[in-house]
C-alpha cells in the first residue's frame, strides 16, 4: 500500500499545475488556488492577527493545548509564493498531534521584499511571544522548504541576539543552501517531481539580489552553536536532499542534539500529504513527539 501512495503522490505533483520558477504573480495565484481546493476539518479554527507589527495567521483545534506549547510556523514557498493562510493545512496537522496552537508567519516576501525582511518577520513574531508571557520553553518553530531554511536561520538570529532559544525546531526538507551547490541538486533532478535547481536559483535571485548567500540566508553556512535542539526530515527523491544531509552535519559539528530523518522515495515536504501517504502521517506523528519530548526537558534545562 505504502509503495502504491508514493507513486499516485508523485504522478499528482508531476502532473501539477505549479511552476516554482514562472512568473512570481501567477504563481502564488496558482498556489493559493491549489490550497484552496483542499478542504480543511470542521474543528480547525483560524484568526488573521499581528505579533509585533508582523501579521500572523494563529491556527486552533479545540482541546489541544494541554501542553501549552506554542508552534511558531514558517510557510514555504521559495521565499517568494505562499502564505500564513495557505500554510494552515499543514500547521493543523501538526498543531493537532502537538497539542499546541500554532502561529503561522505571514513574513514580508520577495522580490518586493528580500532578505532579510522574512528573517526580520520571524525574529519579531517570536520577540512579540515572549512579550506576551510564552515561555521560550514552550515555542516550537517549525518550517518546511524555505520556510525550514529560514526556521535555522532565525535560531541563528536569535542566538546572535542574545535571545533565549525555542524549546527545539522541525524542518520539513529545508532550503538551506541558496547558492543550490548540493551534489543532490543534480543527483536526484530525475525523481524529484516537484523541484528543479533552475527554478531554485530563479528564487534565490529574488531574495538575495546581487548579495552572496551568507549564515543567516544559507544556514549550511552557519555557526549552529547553542542553537536549540533540531529535528531534520527530508525525502529521499528530491533535490534538497543534500542540504538536509549538510545541515544535520552542521549542526552536529556544532554539538547541537539533531536527528536526520530521511525517508525514503517520497518527495519534497511529503508531510502535506498526511491524507493520502502513510509515511507523512508517520512522520507528523515523529515530529510531534520530538517537539513535545523537547518541551519537557526544556522546563528543567
Amino acid at each position: 500500500m505504502t509503495q502504491q501512495q508514493r507513486k499516485e503522490l508523485d504522478e499528482l505533483l508531476r502532473h501539477g499545475p505549479l511552476d516554482l520558477g514562472g512568473d512570481v504573480a501567477a504563481q502564488r495565484a496558482i498556489f493559493h488556488e491549489m490550497i484552496s481546493s483542499i478542504p480543511l476539518p470542521d474543528d480547525i479554527s483560524s484568526k488573521r492577527d499581528e505579533l509585533g507589527g508582523v501579521p500572523v495567521v494563529t491556527v486552533e483545534i479545540p482541546g489541544t493545548e494541554e501542553e501549552g506549547a506554542v508552534v511558531l510556523y514558517l510557510h514555504g514557498g521559495a521565499y517568494a509564493i505562499g502564505s500564513a493562510a495557505d500554510s494552515v493545512g499543514l500547521a493543523a496537522d501538526v498543531c493537532r498531534r502537538v497539542g499546541a496552537r500554532a502561529v503561522s508567519v505571514d513574513y514580508r516576501l520577495a522580490p518586493e521584499h528580500p532578505f532579510p525582511a522574512a528573517l526580520d518577520d520571524a525574529v519579531a513574531v517570536y520577540r512579540a511571544l515572549l512579550d506576551d508571557g510564552v515561555p521560550h520553553t514552550k515555542i516550537a518553530i517549525v518550517g518546511e522548504s524555505a520556510g525550514g531554511g529560514l526556521a535555522v536561520a532565525t535560531l541563528v538570529a536569535l542566538a546572535n541576539a542574545g535571545l533565549p532559544q525555542p524549546s527545539s525546531a522541525v524542518v520539513f526538507s529545508p532550503w538551506a543552501d541558496l547558492t543550490v551547490s548540493g551534489a543532490s541538486a543534480t543527483g536526484k533532478a530525475d525523481v524529484d517531481p516537484v523541484l528543479t535547481a533552475e527554478a531554485l536559483r530563479i528564487r534565490a535571485r529574488d531574495y538575495l539580489g546581487d548579495a552572496p548567500a551568507t549564515p543567516l540566508s544559507s544556514p549550511v553556512l552557519a555557526d549552529l552553536a547553542g542553537v536549540a535542539p533540531l529535528l531534520i526530515q527530508v525525502g529521499s527523491h528530491e533535490i534538497l536532499l543534500d542540504d538536509a544531509v549538510r545541515l544535520a552535519s552542521r549542526a552536529a559539528d556544532c554539538d547541537v542534539p539533531v536527528e536526520l530523518q530521511v525517508w525514503p522515495q517520497v518527495p519534497h515536504v511529503f508531510q502535506a500529504f498526511a491524507a493520502m501517504l502513510d509515511d507523512a502521517d508517520r512522520a507528523l506523528l515523529a515530529a510531534a513527539v520530538f517537539i513535545k519530548r523537547n518541551c519537557w526537558l526544556a522546563d528543567t534545562r
